[in-house]
C-alpha cells in the first residue's frame, strides 16, 4: 500500500478539507484528490463524503484512519528500535494526576535527569482517565494513575498508596459523622479525577445527592477556594500536610473504605519500551 497515500489520506480526515491538507502537506490539490481516489480505487470502497464545506470520513474510512495510525505508529516505533543504542535520549512523555505531580514527582524527575541529562523529559497532567487514554492512544509513554486499572493492553505497576481526607476551612468543626458534610458544597476536579469519584462514591453509598458541585480545573484553584469557606474536597493528606501545617486548611479522616488510594504506574504492554521509558521505570522500583 502507498505510504504517500496513507499519509495524504492521515491528513485530509484529521483536517476535513483536501485543500487545508493541500496546505500542511505542500502539494497541489489535484495531486492529493488524484492519490485518494486511486486509494479508493485500491480498496473498492468510498473513504469519503464530500460536501461544500470540505469532506467527512465514510464508516469504512473511519477504520482505515484506525489502522492508518497503528501503521505509521510502528513505522516510528520501528525507527526508535533501530537507532535505540541503549543510552536513555530523547523525548520521554510522562503523564501524570496534578496531585501526584505537584508532591511525588519533583524529586523523582530531578533524579532521573541528572542520571540521564540527554532525555527530553516532558509531563502532561490531567485526570486518571485522560492519562489512560493518553497511553492507550500513543499520545504519552507512561502514566501515573490512581489504580488498580482494568487494561489488560496495559502494564501497571504500584508505586505510591495515597491516604485521602477531607478539607475544610479552619474554622469548620470536628467531622464526626456523614451528617456534618451532607449540606456542604463539593468542590472537585473535573469528571474523570479518581478522587472525585470516591467522593462522590460516599455520598452515593449514603443516598444523598450533593447540593451542589463546582469544577476546578487546578489543585491550587481547589484549595483556595476551600480555605476561603465555599465548600469541601477530598485530598492526598500529602497535598494538604503543608497547607494545614500553616494553618489555611482543617483535614478530616474519613473511613479507610474510601479514604485508600494506590497510584499505579501505566504504560502499553505491545509498545516497544525505550531505554529512556525503562530506566524510568526500574527508578520507581529505587
Amino acid at each position: 500500500m502507498d505510504l504517500l497515500a496513507l499519509k495524504m489520506f492521515q491528513t485530509v480526515a484529521k483536517l476535513g478539507s483536501i485543500s487545508q491538507a493541500a496546505r500542511e502537506l505542500q502539494y497541489a490539490q489535484s495531486n492529493i484528490t488524484m492519490k485518494i481516489q486511486q486509494l479508493e480505487s485500491d480498496l473498492k470502497t468510498t473513504l469519503f463524503y464530500r460536501h461544500n464545506r470540505g469532506t467527512a470520513l465514510t464508516a469504512k474510512g473511519s477504520m482505515l484512519l484506525t489502522y492508518t495510525e497503528k501503521i505509521f505508529d510502528l513505522i516510528e516505533e520501528t525507527k526508535s528500535i533501530m537507532n535505540d543504542d541503549q543510552t536513555p535520549r530523547g523525548p520521554l512523555i510522562i503523564g501524570s494526576m496534578e496531585t501526584t505531580a505537584a508532591v511525588r514527582l519533583p524529586v523523582l524527575f530531578s533524579n532521573y535527569l541528572k542520571d540521564y541529562p540527554d532525555v527530553d523529559l516532558t509531563l502532561k497532567t490531567g485526570s486518571t482517565e485522560e492519562n489512560i487514554q493518553g497511553v492507550l492512544q500513543y499520545e504519552i509513554d507512561g502514566a501515573f494513575v490512581a489504580g488498580p486499572i482494568e487494561q489488560s493492553v496495559l502494564n501497571q505497576k504500584e508505586v505510591f498508596e495515597e491516604e485521602l481526607v477531607l478539607v475544610t476551612d479552619t474554622i469548620h468543626p470536628p467531622i464526626s459523622s456523614f451528617k456534618d458534610i451532607q449540606t456542604r458544597t463539593l468542590l472537585v476536579f473535573r469528571t474523570g479525577c479518581s478522587y472525585r469519584e470516591r467522593l462522590e462514591q460516599w455520598f452515593h453509598e449514603e443516598s444523598v445527592i450533593p447540593k451542589k458541585k463546582m469544577e476546578f480545573g487546578t489543585m491550587d484553584a481547589i484549595i483556595g477556594c476551600v480555605s476561603a469557606g465555599l465548600g469541601i474536597s477530598m485530598l492526598p493528606k500529602s497535598v494538604v500536610a503543608k497547607h494545614v501545617q500553616d494553618g489555611l486548611l482543617r483535614q478530616h479522616f474519613i473511613p479507610n473504605i474510601y479514604g485508600k488510594v494506590k497510584t499505579v504506574f501505566i504504560h502499553r504492554k505491545d509498545k516497544y519500551v525505550p531505554s529512556s521509558l525503562l530506566k524510568f521505570i526500574n527508578m520507581l522500583s529505587d
